[in-house]
């Protein structure tokens, strides 16, 4: 009863209290985008480390923690509209494209936030193009929910790519992840065959490479404020230069808009997870980001590529220079979409762009080393 007493009134003065309701989505664009809620609600929390750390002492007030994977208790199963799971979980699903005549078999994993509609475009564009294109919801998106837990998003994709392996054993597949989606499959890649990989912008801002006040804000707000929950109004790092998809996003009931602490710390632990994979990645890979990113910082980009297998015509790095984090919904989003296409039908293939470049060249380093890093 003391415990309880205590984080009620924590829940009811503590400064931020007027965002442990859910309110309305701010449609204006430029302010909250919830694939940036990682970066946006760190930043916050740099700025209140103080007060976290004296509201340690009310650990007591942490909530559950996330729900990790079960035992199969069904087999997974795919119908029209949704991947169902082990556990009976339903995720929407999502195809573009048909079986007959197909030259590849794609399985796209979204952000931080978003759900598969964040394919809308990339999907039927690689429909055009020959391929069966299928996303879901991953667990705790789409529809509001908790933080699933890495291992639980692991092995659902574990599950889903396993079973499009049975449903199209002709047809390759390539796993492609936009931010969150390209760390689980970095985090899954040695348990998940697959013909190759595609990463967009993926969300590697391990701890290692935060701002030690952000990392240690983040460590006693998961301990103590796991409930708290954070907007980002007013954190202006948009994720793309598109605006009128970016309001249309920012409209979209789908996205979640305010972000629980646990989630924030879940996410982080898959980051930590995916850059210790990335030594080990799997080739073909096809690796793109956006020299305008302000939600994945370049220098976490940048040791991640330094920790990449040793460079290989199959592992082929795209720096766009008007590339945002959003890329395949930027506005130059089309050249994104196709290269991707370009790399599918053939790995070996110039890309269209010509926007390609390799580890060590004087355009990488000058991008890594002498350029200013846009997100801090």
């Amino acid at each position: 009863m003391v415990e309880q007493t205590h984080c009620a009134l924590l829940r009811r003065f503590v400064p931020l209290t007027h965002q442990l309701t859910d309110r309305p989505p701010d449609h204006r664009a430029g302010e909250w985008i919830s694939g940036t809620g990682a970066k946006a609600a760190t930043r916050v929390l740099g700025t209140v480390a103080a007060a976290l750390a004296v509201l340690a002492l009310l650990a007591g007030c942490a909530g559950a923690p996330p729900v990790g994977p079960r035992s199969a208790d069904t087999p997974v199963r795919l119908i029209t509209t949704a991947a169902v799971m082990d556990d009976g979980q339903r995720l929407q699903l999502r195809r573009w494209g048909e079986a007959r005549g197909a030259r590849g078999l794609v399985l796209a994993l979204h952000g931080f936030n978003d759900h598969a509609g964040a394919f809308a475009q990339l999907g039927p564009a690689l429909a055009a193009r020959g391929f069966l294109v299928y996303a879901y919801d991953q667990r705790g998106f789409g529809t509001r929910g908790r933080w699933a837990g890495e291992d639980r998003l692991i092995a659902d994709l574990r599950a889903v790519a396993a079973v499009l392996r049975q449903h199209h054993p002709q047809l390759p597949l390539t796993l492609l992840g936009e931010s969150m989606g390209g760390a689980v499959i970095m985090a899954a890649a040695e348990t998940v065959p697959a013909a190759g990989r595609v990463l967009i912008a993926p969300a590697v801002w391990s701890r290692d490479t935060m701002h030690p006040v952000q990392r240690a804000a983040l460590a006693v707000a998961a301990n103590t404020l796991p409930w708290l929950v954070l907007t980002g109004k007013g954190v202006r790092r948009p994720p793309s230069d598109n605006r009128p998809m970016l309001r249309a996003y920012a409209a979209d009931p789908l996205v979640i808009k305010a972000t629980r602490i646990e989630a924030l710390w879940g996410v982080t632990n898959l980051m930590d997870r995916a850059r210790a994979a990335g030594p080990r990645l799997p080739r073909p890979a096809l690796v793109l980001y956006g020299e305008h990113d302000r939600i994945i910082p370049r220098a976490a980009f940048c040791t991640m590529l330094d920790e990449l297998p040793t460079p290989a015509p199959d592992l082929r790095l795209v720096l766009y220079a008007q590339g945002w984090h959003l890329l395949t919904r930027d506005l130059q989003g089309d050249r994104v979409i196709n290269d991707i296409a370009a790399w599918l039908t053939s790995p070996q293939a110039s890309l269209p762009s010509g926007e390609e470049t390799v580890r060590g060249s004087p355009r990488l380093r000058r991008f890594c080393v002498d350029g200013p890093d846009l997100t801090y």
